[in-house]
């Protein structure tokens, strides 16, 4: 396939950002998006030119790292993460928009990646258990039942790879939040913080400069694991219950 490429340069965070065009030739439809960006890349070196800065981990859809807005939607058109994003889902000929997460508590480093440790300042604030540690306890040991074990299960599936900030019209992190306070809040050894766990997460969130939720729904449906909607409403439920408002 042939593809004209429209990609964010940014040489850091404090640098005016624009957009930059680029052809390539040759591209595989059987190859992922991040090895056409490596194969852009190698083009761009060997033209003597500077590489498109780009996040990537695993490339096995589990870290989140390689998450980028693909012509305007996060992860690109097809729900999953970018590196599992296959060139089979473009034509030959198309022009694609390649652009970094868009919010504010998420800054641009170079090109397509961004600072998003104010994820990890939210977990620091709240999403923990205070347990005491030692051997592994038996399986069996603390009985969950199989709807809550289930559930913390599905909110545990959240990578934190952003793609619901970077949807959300006012560029919240509710769902994120929100799954992260509904997989430890469905289990026993949860409880004791959980109304504490909210408030704390709730107002490291504000703090970070991340919008309010209106329940659109673009995070949800931008989201690669499928993280439901009504882990804000629990999310939500809990921070009430705690006599903290709501959100």
């Amino acid at each position: 396939m042939k593809l004209a490429l429209s990609i964010w340069r940014q040489d850091g965070p404090r640098a005016k950002g624009r957009m930059v065009r680029y052809d390539i030739d040759g591209v595989s439809e059987d190859s992922s998006f991040l090895e056409m960006l490596d194969m852009l890349n190698e083009q761009l070196i060997e033209e003597g030119e500077e590489p498109v800065a780009f996040d990537s981990d695993c490339r096995e859809g589990i870290c989140g790292m390689c998450g980028v807005v693909v012509n305007g939607s996060a992860h690109g058109p097809e729900r999953t993460t970018t590196c599992q994003l296959h060139m089979r889902s473009f034509k030959d000929g198309d022009e694609i928009v390649i652009e970094p997460w868009r919010a504010d508590p998420f800054p641009v480093i170079k090109d397509l990646v961004v600072d998003r440790s104010a994820f990890d300042r939210i977990i620091q604030a709240g999403g923990f258990v205070s347990v005491n540690t030692g051997a592994a306890p038996d399986a069996h040991a603390v009985p969950v039942p199989k709807e809550h074990a289930d559930r913390a299960f599905m909110a545990a599936e959240c990578i934190g790879c952003g793609a619901c900030v970077a949807a959300c019209p006012n560029g919240s992190a509710s769902l994120f939040m929100g799954a992260k306070i509904t997989h430890l809040g469905e289990l026993p050894q949860g409880q004791p913080e959980r109304d504490a766990r909210a408030v704390a997460m709730t107002e490291q969130h504000d703090h970070e400069g991340f919008g309010g939720c209106t329940n659109l729904g673009e995070c949800t449906r931008a989201c690669p694991k499928g993280i439901p909607l009504n882990v804000i409403s629990q999310m939500n439920g809990d921070v009430r219950r705690a006599g903290y408002g709501h959100r």
